[in-house]
């Protein structure tokens, strides 16, 4: 790299995730490095450049400064300040302006920037950081007083990556980085076709039903020809899929799942134009599909208490006589009780003891009476019914025990 110093690469801390990204980082170790704090938050003072003078705080009203020497400093001199003493003035560098991309090649970018305007103190290099969208990684790299570098540490053809570039002084501030600067590698240096297709435009979201959805966007152009769109799915973290590869500018998707409970994050599609090369474009802007809906889970009923076994004791043509018994199956008594059943032929009942009995068509309820009232755990109550038929004295299946299913049988 053309005036690198040095590079390294590091997980960079996602709005929002903090605390799922601490540990990434904890693995990283040494091998994580300090970006300029306008981009990475805080960072350590780099000692000054070789040949720089050590700046000095300004000593106290009233101090005594003692002299060592016959001549005094001019008034123009740089203060000095003595070994450890950090510096104080809250003047950092201008940020670098005019950052372009001169040479955009497979595995390295060239860039180009106007000198920052220096604050307090001497301007003593660039860092610069540069990311690819959709992953967590962010890579750096720092240069010496010059206004344009070749990077190529982490380069790779058919990449996008986007470069920002902030200004050091000698003694270890930092200035804002710039805007950012976004370009996509070719994925060749050599062919007929080493331009990659501009990004599709307008990328919306529509037709959602409950599970698909609509993309759409406006074409891209190429010097060459676009030969198709590759949509994609991307975590919201460090991982894209690729959905579909189409000809047009419209694409179906099926809606994902949510994501986990354990991530705030939702899933976003972008696309990327394509040519007949292989090139591929930057990336449109990102949409955020809805999910589709966890189905409802039914709860489970809980199991039943009662057990009901219907007897016939006696049948002839036109009546029967029938004895039903309710048996609790519960581990606690039961007070009160009103057992419901349907008739599965034509039966009506013409009496029955033990029980108070009603009939409303084929549907018959039986309460207690008095004496049979409280059921104890495991026990059973037994009451009779006595009745006709014509076409069919079919027994009854199923059986609701003060609002819940018995067992039959």
């Amino acid at each position: 790299m053309s005036g690198v110093r040095s590079s390294a690469l590091r997980r960079r801390v996602r709005p929002g995730l903090l605390a799922a990204v601490v540990s990434s980082i904890a693995v990283l170790g040494t091998g994580a490095i300090a970006v300029p704090a306008a981009i990475a938050g805080t960072t350590a003072l780099p000692a000054p450049a070789a040949g720089a003078l050590p700046a000095v705080a300004p000593a106290p009203a009233g101090a005594v400064v003692p002299l060592t020497g016959a001549a005094t400093p001019p008034p123009s001199a740089p203060p000095t300040t003595p070994p450890g003493t950090p510096n104080t003035s809250p003047f950092p560098p201008g940020v670098p302006t005019n950052v372009a991309a001169s040479q955009v090649r497979t595995n390295s970018v060239t860039l180009t920037w106007t000198a920052a305007t220096p604050g307090c103190c001497a301007i003593a290099g660039y860092d610069i950081t540069y990311y690819s969208p959709f992953d967590d990684v962010v890579m750096s790299a720092s240069v010496g007083t010059v206004t344009t570098t070749t990077i190529t540490s982490y380069i790779s053809p058919g990449r996008q990556y986007s470069f920002r570039v902030s200004a050091r002084d000698v003694v270890g501030h930092r200035s804002l980085a710039s805007e950012p600067v976004t370009v996509v590698t070719p994925v060749t240096d050599t062919g007929p076709d080493i331009t990659p297709p501009s990004a599709p435009q307008n990328l919306t979201i529509g037709d959602v039903t409950d599970s698909t959805a609509t993309l759409s966007w406006s074409p891209s152009t190429d010097d060459v020809g676009v030969s198709g769109y590759n949509v994609y799915r991307f975590d919201g973290w460090f991982t894209s899929f690729l959905v579909a590869t189409v000809p047009t500018t419209t694409h179906t998707i099926a809606l994902p799942p949510p994501p986990p409970p354990s991530t705030p994050l939702r899933y976003q599609f972008y696309v990327r134009a394509r040519d007949a090369a292989g090139n591929v474009s930057i990336a449109s802007n990102t949409v955020y599909a809805p999910t589709t809906p966890t189905p409802p889970t039914t709860p489970m009923p809980p199991p039943p208490t009662c057990r009901v076994t219907y007897q016939n004791q006696s049948e002839w043509q036109g009546g029967f006589v029938t004895v039903v018994t309710v048996q609790n199956t519960a581990t606690t008594p039961m007070d009160g009780w009103t057992l419901t059943f349907g008739f599965r032929g034509d039966q009506r009942i013409t009496s029955a003891w033990n029980a108070t009995t009603s009939q409303s068509g084929a549907t018959v309820t039986a309460r207690n009476v008095d004496w049979n009232r409280v059921v104890p755990a495991n026990g059973s109550v037994s009451f009779g019914i006595q009745g006709s038929w014509n076409a069919s004295n079919a027994p009854p299946t199923s059986f609701v025990l003060n609002g819940g299913p018995c067992t039959a049988g």
